[in-house]
């Protein structure tokens, strides 16, 4: 599928504060996936035990129109979300996630998924460029992300989206396991 048939067939936007059910449900889908233990840091349990206040702010947090925290979404042709992607404004001098020092003006995409059956056509591209535009217009001297040593279908794709492995690595003991999560990163253009 080319990039216009993707925007014929998808609606790629930022999602809406109102919106938190579907953000809740997708994050749930995601949760379930085959490869979810290697992708995300929390598991499904953990995520269906959030109350719902927990859901309301996480998006309203990264709605259209907030400052440090875009979550942008891809709805199929019948309105379902099928896709997600958000990225976080990190600022030098402060720590990222893992207590980490952040040293320049970054941007950190998180929560990448798409529905299996509408992977290989194109959308997660499309989402990734969403997503690095909203970061470039922040002023953000580069883009990172973190992608599990044994996830090679992210880092492939990674890759391919123009990141390069920066040789940082994340133990993932700083939040419960003893892989190693690799850095990733894109410099602006």
């Amino acid at each position: 599928m080319s990039s216009p048939e993707i925007a014929e067939t998808y609606v790629v936007r930022g999602i809406r504060a109102e919106e938190w059910p579907a953000v809740k449900a997708l994050r749930l889908l995601a949760l379930q996936d085959p490869v979810a233990h290697l992708a995300f840091l929390e598991t499904y349990d953990e995520a269906l035990a959030k109350p719902d206040s927990f859901w309301q702010e996480r998006a309203a947090g990264a709605a259209e129109g907030a400052s440090g925290v875009h979550q942008i979404v891809a709805q199929g042709p019948d309105g379902e979300w099928v896709g997600t992607v958000t990225v976080l404004l990190e600022e030098a001098g402060t720590k990222d996630w893992a207590g980490f020092p952040v040293d320049r003006r970054q941007g950190h995409v998180v929560g990448v998924y798409v529905r299996p059956e509408h992977r290989g056509c194109g959308l997660t591209e499309v989402l990734f460029d969403e997503a690095l535009e909203w970061a470039w217009s922040r002023g953000v001297e580069r883009v990172r992300l973190i992608v599990h040593e044994d996830n090679g279908r992210a880092q492939a794709f990674y890759r391919k989206a123009g990141f390069t492995p920066t040789g940082v690595t994340v133990p993932v003991s700083a939040v419960g396991g003893e892989e190693q999560e690799l850095e990733m990163a894109i410099e602006r253009p």
